[in-house]
């Protein structure tokens, strides 16, 4: 697949650095699906391709990164093979199949991609999941506002606004053991920002096991930024999901920020 070039000269390094975006795209998301093991067949599309308000659950994520002006780039990580994205061409992102066993393979693969092209070790990467496509331009700027000066970087995330509770199997099924403090409980969301070679450090020294970057850094003893993101930036990840995420596009009548990001994507239609 053919990516667009990205400029061979230096770009200017500001006070706070540049600024990349990287979007894992590889996974299958078995837990979207009514059927799992239906999914799992050969030839079955990936949770991120399904239709939500009408388009691919990622063009609505890709949306919203291309509204992000300072973003020399977005690099969308496939796994090998996959040309799903061949058919929405934007000059906003470029894919790169470097997909991995694990999201951490993926992310590794994707930051050693990003350098390749002329990203730098001190430049920043916004790590985002392809399946939180309610994400929007406003809460992507907050987050490079806030961290664009921090010596850690950040991520965005929800203070729990639920009672939380931990269990014990007792008679008759599951019951309730405590409830749990939620004063200091957050839940971790994307995009996770930090600078690309510090990110790259964390991932290599700590392993593929862990499951977002903030825990990669938090495990090298980093202590990153939480930014106050919304409930609205969840992660498509069962099947009612679906419907909740394209009810709340619909309400923000997200087919014309598709027009208006996405050009051909309109009128491009998904592979069968």
């Amino acid at each position: 697949m053919t990516a667009p070039l990205l400029p061979t000269a230096p770009l200017p390094l500001s006070a706070q650095g540049r600024f990349w975006a990287l979007i894992p795209c590889a996974g299958v998301g078995l837990r979207a699906v009514a059927a799992p093991a239906a999914a799992s067949a050969a030839g079955a599309l990936p949770k991120q391709y399904h239709l939500v308000a009408g388009q691919p659950m990622v063009l609505h994520t890709l949306a919203a990164f291309a509204g992000v002006s300072r973003l020399l780039g977005t690099l969308v990580a496939v796994a090998a093979g996959d040309q799903f994205l061949d058919a929405y061409p934007h000059p906003s992102f470029f894919t790169v199949p470097c997909g991995g066993p694990t999201r951490a393979d993926t992310v590794l693969g994707g930051l050693k991609a990003l350098l390749a092209r002329g990203a730098q070790p001190q430049d920043w990467v916004l790590v985002h999941d392809a399946a939180r496509c309610l994400i929007t331009s406003t809460l992507i700027d907050s987050l490079i506002d806030t961290c664009a000066n921090d010596g850690v970087g950040g991520l965005l995330a929800h203070k729990l606004p639920d009672t939380l509770k931990t269990s014990i199997d007792g008679p008759g099924g599951v019951r309730v053991a405590s409830t749990v403090d939620r004063s200091d409980k957050w839940l971790a969301q994307t995009p996770q920002m930090f600078r690309i070679g510090p990110l790259m450090d964390a991932i290599e020294r700590i392993g593929p096991a862990v499951t977002d970057e903030a825990s990669a850094m938090e495990a090298v003893g980093l202590h990153p930024r939480l930014v106050p993101g919304g409930a609205q930036n969840f992660k498509v990840t069962y099947p009612d999901d679906f419907a909740l995420a394209s009810a709340v596009l619909a309400q923000r009548g997200h087919g014309t920020t598709l027009e208006r990001f996405g050009g051909a994507w309109g009128a491009a239609a998904p592979r069968s």
